[in-house]
């Protein structure tokens, strides 16, 4: 997304730019989820579409949401769907790029391969 005038990082996101950021990870791959849109490592999920065209859900522990909708509740957030999960859902319009692309990265870290970590580098 890169940065707006006065050097501010600008905030919101599309699926394209997550699945953009995802595929550049060794051995991820789209599929789906529970007939959703997917990314997926060794046939694991750890982004996928929301039921809604405002938001995703991202794998990731449960003192990483935690802290997630704790610093930033206006990106990060739970449905009593998925309280309890491994999973938090993700505004769009107001994600982070830098901050979503490291997210992603841990996603996809718990779910990949030894190998596929160590191609990562």
């Amino acid at each position: 997304m890169g940065t707006a005038a006065g050097g501010k990082a600008r905030r919101g996101m599309t699926w394209d730019d997550v699945l953009a950021i995802a595929l550049a990870l060794p051995g991820a791959g789209r599929g789906t989820s529970y007939g959703r849109d997917a990314m997926l490592v060794r046939g694991k999920m750890f982004v996928v579409t929301g039921n809604g065209d405002d938001h995703f859900v991202l794998r990731a522990t449960l003192d990483e949401i935690e802290t997630l909708i704790e610093t930033d509740p206006g990106c990060f957030y739970q449905t009593p769907h998925y309280v309890g999960w491994p999973a938090v859902l993700v505004r769009y319009a107001t994600a982070d790029p830098g901050r979503i692309a490291v997210l992603v990265e841990r996603a996809w870290a718990r779910r990949a391969s030894k190998a596929q970590l160590k191609a990562r580098g």
